[in-house]
């Protein structure tokens, strides 16, 4: 199953049916679990752990060290988790001591050309289009969908269930279960499709809805806001999750409604 052109440090765990084609390198201190497929002309350098199942095309480069002039050299990882598909020439870098680790979780899909820089967390079930960028120190829930060549500055937040649309720049944290387009970057709705695909009923997204109607179309300030939702709304989840979110956010969270973006609110 590994061609006899590709070379592996003798220090590299690869699980017995791991599939590798020719002109790949795998270095030392790396760990392959059951059932990968790495295609030809990858690179997999040291810290790198890959989970099962997982799918790697042609060109990708995974745990080069980060492009971050404080790395030191210490001893960190790129973790991708399982059933996960990383597309032609993505790069991710591992982790600085900041962190220790880069994270990808399970059944995620980064498209071609997407970058992952160093102590990013990234969750399950994530879907990066071709050309995604993620700077470094960024977390991102599950369920999380990024168009075409989205741009994410370092130590941003995006919450569970979100959707960016395509060439938006993330300078600010986006809240779970949103939609975030323009410029700049604005809620213009709330990611009802992806809600139902996910088996969210109607009810509950409405209630997802009618919370993010106070927080970004109602102008409320925002202190104003959450006063109003945590005495007008029932403690759910959902409604505790986006609370939540808001007030650990270190940059603050994406702007709100204006008249231009009436059109694209659900």
């Amino acid at each position: 199953m590994i061609h006899p052109l590709t070379y592996i440090h003798p220090d590299a765990k690869v699980a017995p049916n791991v599939k590798i084609d020719p002109f790949t390198v795998i270095h030392k201190n790396v760990e392959i679990g059951d059932g990968t497929w790495i295609g030809s002309n990858v690179t997999i350098m040291e810290g790198a752990r890959i989970g099962k199942n997982c799918r790697i095309f042609p060109g990708a480069v995974i745990s080069a060290i980060p492009q971050d002039l404080k790395f030191a050299g210490e001893d960190t990882t790129a973790e991708i988790g399982d059933n996960t598909t990383i597309r032609e020439y993505v790069t991710i870098n591992r982790g600085t001591k900041d962190k220790w680790r880069t994270k990808i979780g399970n059944n995620c899909l980064i498209m071609a050309y997407s970058h992952i820089a160093h102590d990013c967390e990234v969750g399950n079930y994530c879907v990066f289009s071709n050309n995604t960028t993620l700077a470094g120190h960024i977390s991102v829930g599950n369920n999380v969908v990024l168009a075409g060549m989205v741009a994410v500055q370092q130590f941003c937040k995006i919450g569970d269930h979100a959707f960016v649309t395509g060439g938006s720049l993330v300078r600010k944290d986006v809240p779970p279960y949103v939609k975030a387009a323009r410029e700049p970057l604005s809620y213009v709705g709330v990611n009802s499709v992806g809600l139902k695909r996910r088996g969210f009923p109607l009810e509950k997204i409405n209630h997802i809805l009618d919370i993010y109607r106070i927080i970004f179309v109602k102008g409320f300030k925002l202190s104003k806001a959450i006063s109003i939702i945590e005495a007008e709304f029932p403690a759910t989840d959902e409604r505790d999750e986006i609370l939540s979110f808001i007030r650990e956010s270190g940059r603050g969270i994406m702007r709100g409604y204006t008249s231009r973006t009436n059109d694209d609110i659900s």
